[in-house]
């Protein structure tokens, strides 16, 4: 019998391509497994940043309203077990396996991908859990990603910005186009983002999916002071519905609000009566938080902040978010990007907040060079960068050139993320 290592190191070996989009080898699978998703309640989001807080946000709000949700998520951070929640908790490694074992007796001679065998693994663990809410996040794109073989029941899609075009696109408008082929026809789909891309219009007048778009279907309003527990005031409004009174954490920016805005459109769909709960809606805001984005965490001589972005869009909400801190002392930036990523304007953008960077060398074979990494910041303007060769040495030179009044930002990829959760103690 195999462990959960030696299932997840056989399924890796299975293919050339670490990316395979297409839906008819797990369609084919999961008629075998004749699984039954929950009636109505098959929640999946796409969108080029924020899906991971958004995801979160959602099961906390359902976990909440005394519901009992089942989420599927990528990549992990750490230990694979975090792909698949149930109830806000990692499965076991024993329930993966079982779940991995019946996959493997019902494919026969079909084909599957890595993504793959994890995304039916978490359609297998939620049945056998009786998950009343399936949240799934798309890995890539939509249209073709594997958790699309499952018809949402509720499309929400957060933003749309220029990331992973060898797969989507170019454009805007053709990356897009592949997000919204999570839409269906009669069902409602929500898109949290302005201005609205045409594609995303044009999707769903084709299909018949019930889109409302934020700003007008949907809308927040946010800047009314902070309360007296230093939090800001916000509201929502979605259809006639109003919810006044509402707080979120000081650290807010408009990314987060668009998120909680979306996730309450959400709710107004699968979970209506917790809307008019706005203690509870609070309390939520206030504690929700996916380990890797804005986390931010007290070292023993410096303030770390640990935030998974990496591109361009999302480097803009981490600057954002940065400036919302009180001014203190020089921000140390420690990076490294996928070799797929574009370097220079995610530097570009959030050279304006650092003090010094920092580049990590990491293994594996979407790795950049440290030649492309250096070129890539020299072209963003950046002269002065430092060179470490593990994520760890990155760490420890940082301890070192920071001063105690300092922070240390960690960002450009789970690749650099993960080990500092570790080296901080976390996992």
């Amino acid at each position: 019998m195999r462990t959960l290592a030696e299932w997840l190191r056989w399924q890796e070996s299975l293919g050339p391509h670490v990316i395979e989009l297409g839906l008819e080898r797990i369609r084919t699978v999961l008629e075998r497994l004749d699984l039954q998703p929950p009636a109505g309640r098959v929640v999946t989001v796409a969108g080029t940043n924020g899906k991971g807080t958004t995801v979160t946000l959602l099961q906390d709000m359902l976990l909440a309203a005394g519901r009992h949700p089942g989420v599927y998520s990528s990549p992990h951070l750490v230990h694979y077990n975090e792909r698949i929640r149930v109830d806000g908790r990692p499965v076991s490694d024993a329930r993966l396996v079982s779940a991995f074992e019946r996959i493997e007796a019902a494919r026969g001679d079909v084909p599957l991908t890595y993504f793959e065998f994890g995304t039916l693994a978490a359609f297998v663990c939620f049945s056998h859990a009786g998950c009343d809410t399936w949240i799934l996040e798309v890995g890539l794109g939509g249209r073709l990603d594997a958790v699309n073989v499952l018809a949402a029941d509720l499309a929400l899609i957060t933003t749309i910005g220029l990331d992973h075009q060898d797969w989507l696109g170019e454009t805007l408008e053709e990356i897009a186009a592949e997000k919204a082929g999570i839409m269906r026809a009669g069902r409602p789909a929500f898109y949290a983002d302005q201005p609205v891309p045409l594609a995303i219009r044009n999707h769903a007048a084709a299909t018949g999916a019930l889109l409302a778009v934020a700003g007008t279907g949907f809308s927040y309003q946010a800047g009314n002071g902070a309360t007296t527990a230093g939090r800001q005031d916000w509201s929502w409004q979605g259809g006639a519905v109003n919810i006044p009174g509402l707080q979120a954490p000081r650290h807010w920016t408009a990314a987060q609000f668009r998120n909680a805005s979306l996730v309450l459109a959400a709710l107004s769909v699968i979970e209506p009566r917790l809307l008019d709960a706005v203690p509870a809606l609070n309390g939520v805001f206030a504690r929700s938080a996916p380990d890797g984005r804005f986390q931010q965490v007290r070292g023993a001589a410096h303030e770390w902040i640990l935030d998974v972005a990496h591109n361009p869009q999302a480097a803009a909400v981490l600057r954002a978010q940065l400036e919302t801190l009180p001014a203190g002392g020089s921000t140390t930036i420690v990076t490294t990007l996928l070799a797929d990523k574009a370097i220079t304007p995610f530097v570009a953008v959030l050279a304006p907040v650092a003090t010094r960077w920092i580049v990590a060398g990491i293994e594996g074979p979407r790795a950049s060079s440290v030649e492309r990494l250096q070129a890539g910041m020299a072209d963003a303007g950046l002269d002065a960068v430092e060179y470490a060769p593990t994520p760890e040495a990155a760490f420890a030179l940082a301890e070192r050139l920071t001063p105690a009044t300092g922070r240390i930002v960690v960002c450009g990829s789970f690749r650099i993320v993960a080990p500092a959760l570790q080296w901080l103690g976390l996992y």
